[in-house]
């Protein structure tokens, strides 16, 4: 379990691929420091296990192919930044929000302007199932950074981006045509998806109207 308060980014070492998923090699001196191997990391969001073998410096981690599926992680190059939170301990202080590192799917960034010292950033799923989890001011998760939702839209979503955020993770980097790893707030996928009859997200007939619009 993470709060999705990024503690830094870390640099891609390698990414080997294989019949079976892959292997992840990360570089973050400090972050990752003292990691024993089995612990939990989020690596851009997503819930990895460190494995055996890292060599000095760095942290190895296996993606199976459900990862490389669902997430942005099959993508990554050697020297792509990524965001990274240690598990949380007992008696932790929760920052963000309860975050699993169970990415649910990924999201493109369309649009990006300025707001004062933040940015706000709209983004839209790649899977339109997604949005019925989003709720005006309700939290979500993008490449494992806890924020809170502007705007649910016809397909996506819009967040703020403080300044903070920008300078600490890779969310300021974000230009559009980018993706995102997504992870949904918790409570409202259980919320959903188990008690009949239940819809937290925003208005359907909203939906059409943004879309008959162009989504404007």
């Amino acid at each position: 379990m993470f709060s999705g308060i990024v503690a830094g980014t870390g640099r891609c070492v390698s990414l080997q691929r294989s019949r079976g998923g892959a292997l992840l090699t990360v570089e973050a001196p400090g972050i990752l420091d003292g990691v024993e191997d089995g612990e939990s990391v989020a690596v851009a969001g997503v819930c990895l296990t460190a494995v055996r073998g890292s060599a000095p410096g760095t942290v190895a981690f296996d993606l199976m192919p459900e990862t490389l599926r669902r997430s942005t992680l099959g993508g990554l190059t050697t020297g792509s930044a990524v965001n990274l939170e240690r598990s949380l301990r007992l008696g932790d202080r929760i920052g963000g929000h309860f975050v699993q590192g169970h990415v649910d799917g990924t999201a493109e960034v369309i649009t990006v302007v300025a707001d004062g010292d933040a940015r706000l950033v709209r983004f839209r799923f790649a899977d339109p199932r997604l949005r019925r989890y989003v709720v005006e001011k309700g939290f979500i998760a993008l490449d494992g950074v806890s924020l809170t939702v502007v705007e649910p839209l016809a397909d996506g979503f819009t967040v703020s981006l403080v300044r903070t955020t920008l300078e600490v993770t890779t969310l300021g980097g974000l230009v559009p045509g980018a993706s995102v790893n997504v992870e949904v707030d918790l409570f409202a996928r259980y919320l959903l998806d188990r008690v009949p009859g239940t819809e937290v997200g925003p208005d359907p007939m909203r939906f059409a109207a943004e879309a008959s619009d162009g989504g404007r």
